[in-house]
């Protein structure tokens, strides 16, 4: 399931990882895919649709200096950067409204693995942002 940012107002989006409120947040995507396929028997049509295994994946689009701040936490735990940190210590917290009188709605995605780091510079720019893509356990969507 996509989930797009022209659905709500961008000042209502808060995003909690590793239990700190991410203020440098400059996009994200989490996506679910789960494999489908045609079954066919007789004949040339497909007589059913047969699933398989699902998916999550998505990333994260913040400023440097949130993704330094990972990668201090990630240091002081013991570990080299925030990819080495095991995805059962990740959980990324997406919530938001619609409108500012709407209940909450939470995208949960625990078990985050991070697997690029990445950071690069332009000439001229005004800010260094840094896309993190991810795989995950799961995504979880609620209403509260």
């Amino acid at each position: 399931m996509d989930f797009s940012t022209k659905d709500c107002s961008w000042s209502n989006i808060t995003l909690t990882l590793l239990g700190a409120k991410i203020t440098g947040l400059r996009g994200f995507e989490v996506k679910k895919t789960v494999e489908k396929e045609h079954v066919y028997a007789s004949g040339d049509e497909p007589v059913d649709i047969n699933t398989g295994n699902k998916k999550y994946d998505g990333n994260l689009k913040m400023l440097k200096y949130e993704v330094d701040k990972l990668n201090a936490a990630a240091l002081i735990a013991g570990f080299a950067d925030i990819l080495e940190v095991p995805h059962t210590l990740i959980t990324c917290t997406i919530d938001f409204k619609k409108n500012p009188t709407d209940k909450t709605q939470y995208i949960v995605v625990p078990g985050i693995a991070f697997t690029e780091l990445g950071i690069a510079m332009e000439q001229n720019t005004k800010m260094t942002e840094v896309t993190l893509p991810f795989i995950a356990m799961r995504v979880q969507h609620l209403v509260k």
